[in-house]
């Protein structure tokens, strides 16, 4: 297995997911996530819709699949958006900003495509720099327990966000 202080030699390639990408992402998610994954709240509403392959990225180091990133179409309410995740790298490629690179170029893929909202349950320190903000408490509720302070959103067009509430569903409409 390539060693992670050998990164630097190798450049960092994100591409587009591909359905041959599955199995190795598979993996890559029972490694870093175990099985408790199933379990999470965004993983369930995920499951029924999918995720969207124009949106959803690979990270390469040469040849190997070290991070993946996917964006799966949701509701908030009336208002369609994008929940991101899962998110992951390879354990001895983390602190490298590949997880950040992988987010920047969903969000920037998203936005090319016309869509205007990112939600995601995470912790504000680390996503913040990335455009995402706190929703604030009860403005818009998950299926499942989410700690409220770990709901997150980013406008990818300003405003985007004014007056949407209500519940995360999967949008069975684009399914």
């Amino acid at each position: 297995m390539l060693s992670a202080d050998r990164m630097s030699d190798l450049s960092l390639t994100i591409l587009p997911e591909t359905p041959d990408d599955a199995v190795a992402i598979d993996r890559l998610h029972e490694r870093t996530f175990g099985p408790g994954r199933f379990a999470r709240t965004a993983y369930r509403i995920r499951e029924g819709v999918g995720h969207d392959f124009a949106l959803s990225f690979t990270a390469r180091i040469g040849t190997l699949l070290v991070g993946s990133v996917r964006l799966s179409p949701v509701t908030i309410g009336e208002t369609r958006a994008l929940l991101l995740g899962p998110l992951t790298v390879e354990p001895p490629f983390r602190g490298r900003g590949i997880a950040k690179a992988l987010v920047a170029r969903a969000c920037e893929e998203a936005k090319a495509k016309g869509h205007k909202l990112v939600l995601l349950v995470g912790d504000e320190p680390y996503y913040g720099p990335l455009g995402f903000v706190r929703i604030p408490k009860g403005q818009v509720k998950m299926p499942g327990p989410v700690d409220p302070a770990r709901l997150l959103v980013a406008e990818l067009a300003p405003g985007a966000f004014a007056g949407v509430s209500g519940n995360v569903l999967p949008d069975w409409e684009t399914v």
